[in-house]
């Protein structure tokens, strides 16, 4: 079974930690910066904050014996290896850090809430595709 939440949680952390030190890093070293990060900077860490702190909460009440710390050093990683070899990578996380953190909120709010998961939270691609055996039809022989 694939744990579609713990993949979304590192990449909310990761991807949400590259946003928000992709700037301080740029300005350092003379990276290329996009116009969001070189004009208006409080969005793009605002929106890496929000992504952060998704995934560290859900890295929090998964606990350390259920993978918590696995999703924080998973997304160290992904911070390390998108800022740092990717450089310009930092663009797209402007997408993928709050597609990750709301993603990770749908899939983990009904079960705060009481109520049941849902199917893409918890289950592998292939379980969630309709198969039904009669409706194939024959293939003729050639």
């Amino acid at each position: 079974m694939i744990d579609n939440l713990f993949l979304l949680a590192i990449g909310a952390f990761g991807w949400g930690l590259s946003l928000t030190t992709y700037r301080l890093f740029a300005r350092k070293y003379d990276w290329p910066m996009g116009s969001l990060h070189a004009d208006l900077p409080a969005i793009p860490i605002l929106v890496g904050l929000f992504a952060l702190v998704m995934g560290l909460l859900f890295a929090a009440a998964r606990g350390v014996d259920y993978g918590g710390w696995i999703i924080v050093v998973g997304g160290l990683l992904l911070a390390i290896f998108w800022t740092g070899f990717l450089r310009v990578g930092s663009q797209i996380s402007l997408v993928l850090a709050p597609l990750a953190a709301t993603l990770l909120l749908m899939g983990w709010l009904p079960s705060i809430l009481g109520y049941e998961r849902p199917k893409w939270a918890y289950s592998r691609p292939g379980d969630l595709i309709k198969r039904e055996p009669d409706s194939v039809p024959a293939r003729p022989d050639l």
